[in-house]
């Protein structure tokens, strides 16, 4: 990309500064609610990024050679959509009179797909460095697979506040950028020495610039001027290492409440407007900022528009193949097929369901280069591994292995981060870990995120390791979330099923459930049914006396269980659930054909039962913490045992 040389026309910059802060607290007052302190004391640090160094282009904001910004700081989206308007993105000032009401392109916290320049959801503190982690890794991993094409040469910039420093999935995520030398992300930090409840040095008395430098990462403190933060930037930009600028700013600057906790969320009255527009030397006029300004700043952008304008002439010369792969991303086109898998089923009769899953991802990602991925330090028993993507690191950053070392948290919102560039990323760790995630998940599920979770380890059936590392309710929370389908497949065949379930859909994550036991090889499930959610494995030979629906290692003790009921004279179907989020999605009609509304139904899980109550109140389930134990021990101490099952079904019936 090319440089840009320095305006020194800081009378402006400061003017344009004093519009924005206008504009944003303009916003604030007439929705009566948001963040006052922010907008003043860091439009500098957005100002100077926006208008002397992000590569954009407004006109074509997906354009896959821009510079991305992350505000991990959300609650600054006033201040954010201040500088969006001025920079040019499709945003009217009635659109920001509209900031956080129903039904505008202006939330409360800055939302991914909803406001035009907004990289990512954001809000949850932290988060949004843990993203712009991700990405950093995306465009290292991008620039390496399309290096014939020299396509990409972006940085990812990330705004933070005192607050996203308190969060431990900051110091997980920089901790992996600084041992990854990730010299393409660069963190501004709004550090004004206060937080909501209270002075800093209440909570937060560390050093940040030490801690940084221990993590590997240069650091450079400077005024909040634009002129120091222009210096700063530059610096960090010809660093060798990710890079943090320190701006000492002052919370709420101008108000009468300025460097005290109480600005943070301070909702000002109009005499405080008055005086602080008096001060400012901006108009005392709401939504009304200076036609000189809005144009200096959009000036300011258009400069850089080469940059825009060298990418497409490159772009224009590519080959059809590539251009179309690159439209792909650049529209987050996600297409995966299991097409040519290259494995083979288990030559026994068992195998456990995180081993198939291992030749599964194989496949895919032999087939798929902008597949990648990788567990928390657990890929040898996740059986994630990749053996022929190479390992992503420092000295190879074309490897699709990613190790994320012992960082659930960071590891959920850097492959938030890989989605958000068009890469399709898998993320693993044990079942009862996956609440480490949890935040990062959510926001996956809200972004629409294809981001696929490998859950291995499902069950109290895990055994000695314990209560500590046996999940009970951790399928029903990952149930809970709207807009991400969980699986549980029973054996090989179903874990193909969902691997095609998931991979078939372009859109929003997917957490699939699997078992580190041996299970069996059934010859009653089916690859193509599970796509439905649920289907029927043993339907019943005379009459319909009652129906079981299970998942995962549970449906072979179930067919069991219904084969010696039949011997007793109780006709049984038995019901897979690989996934229930899929079978709510069918027309009632036809989930009345798998699980008929007229007759009993027994639900049987090694897991919660809040996860079952919508389809019956008779369940067999575990609704208590694990015990360290071998399996037949917890299996006997459960109730889980073939004798155990027959005797409780018989008497639900």
């Amino acid at each position: 990309m090319l440089g840009f040389k320095r305006t020194n026309n800081y009378e402006m910059d400061n003017k344009v500064v004093n519009n924005i802060r206008s504009l944003g607290l303009d916003m604030v007052k007439e929705a009566e609610s948001g963040h006052s302190g922010i907008v003043l004391s860091a439009a500098p640090i957005i100002y100077t990024l926006y208008s002397k160094f992000l590569n954009i282009n407004p006109e074509d904001e997906r354009w896959l050679g821009r510079d991305r910004f992350i505000m991990s700081c959300g609650h600054g989206s006033a201040l954010l959509y201040s500088t969006l308007f001025f920079s040019g993105y499709d945003i009217s000032l009635d659109d920001l009179k509209q900031f956080r009401k129903m039904d505008s392109i202006t939330p409360g916290h800055p939302e991914y797909l909803k406001t035009p320049g907004v990289e990512a959801t954001t809000g949850p503190l932290g988060q949004g460095i843990g993203m712009a982690v991700g990405m950093a890794i995306s465009e290292k991993y991008l620039s390496n697979v399309y290096k014939d094409y020299d396509m990409f040469n972006y940085n990812i910039y990330c705004m933070c506040s005192d607050g996203d420093l308190m969060e431990g999935i900051s110091y997980e995520a920089a901790s992996l950028a600084g041992t990854l030398k990730l010299d393409n992300l660069i963190l501004l930090y709004d550090s004004n020495n206060v937080c909501l409840d209270s002075d800093l040095k209440v909570t937060f008395s560390e050093d940040v610039e030490k801690r940084f430098q221990s993590m590997g990462w240069e650091t450079i403190t400077c005024t909040d001027s634009v002129e120091d933060i222009e210096k700063s930037i530059n610096a960090a930009k010809e660093a060798s290492s990710p890079s943090i600028v320190i701006v000492k700013t002052t919370l709420g600057k101008y108000s009468s409440l300025e460097g005290t906790n109480k600005a943070h969320g301070a909702i000002l009255d109009d005499e405080e407007l008055h005086n602080i527009k008096t001060a400012l030397g901006v108009r005392d006029n709401p939504f009304s900022p200076s036609e000189e300004s809005v144009n200096y700043f959009r000036e300011q952008v258009q400069k850089r528009k080469e940059n825009y304008d060298l990418w497409q002439e490159k772009y224009n010369q590519l080959e059809d193949s590539i251009k179309n792969e690159l439209n792909d991303l650049k529209e987050l086109k996600y297409s995966l097929t299991l097409k040519n898998i290259g494995f083979d089923l288990p030559e026994g009769k068992q195998e456990s369901t995180r081993v198939t899953s291992g030749k599964v991802l194989n496949g895919i990602s032999e087939e798929h280069k902008l597949f990648l991925g990788g567990s928390a330090d657990l890929s040898s028993s996740n059986k994630t591994y990749l053996k022929s993507g190479g390992d992503f690191g420092k000295d190879n950053y074309a490897g699709k292995n990613i190790f994320f070392g012992v960082r659930e948290h960071a590891m959920g919102a850097i492959g938030n981060g890989i989605a958000l560039s068009g890469i399709r990323p898998f993320l693993s760790t044990f079942l009862t870990f996956s609440d480490y995630l949890k935040p990062a998940i959510r926001l996956a599920a809200l972004m629409d995120l294809p981001v696929i979770y490998v859950f291995t380890h499902d069950s109290v059936t895990v055994g000695e390791d314990g209560p500590t590392h046996q999940p009970i309710e951790q399928l029903v929370g990952l149930r809970s979330i709207p807009n991400l389908e969980v699986y549980r497949p029973a054996d090989a065949n179903e874990v193909v099923g969902s691997y095609k379930a998931i991979i078939n859909k372009e859109n929003g994550p997917s957490a699939i459930i699997l078992s580190r036991n041996e299970t069996d090889l059934l010859s009653e499930t089916n690859v193509t049914e599970v796509e439905k959610g649920a289907y029927i494995v043993r339907k019943e030979k005379r009459k319909l006396d009652g129906v079981i629906i299970t998942s995962g290692e549970e449906l072979s003790l179930c067919l069991k269980a219904s084969e010696t009921l039949f011997d007793k004279n109780l006709d049984i179907r038995v019901v897979s659930i690989p996934c229930i989020e899929k079978f709510l999605s069918l027309p009632i009609k036809e989930q009345e054909k798998i699980i008929p509304r007229d007759t009993t139904v027994v639900a049987i899980e090694r897991s919660s039962s809040y996860s079952w109550y919508q389809f019956t109140n008779k369940v067999i389930t575990i609704d208590s913490f694990g015990i360290s134990a071998p399996l037949d021990d917890i299996n006997n101490s459960t109730k889980f045992t073939i004798n155990d099952l027959v005797t409780r079904i018989k008497d639900m019936l």
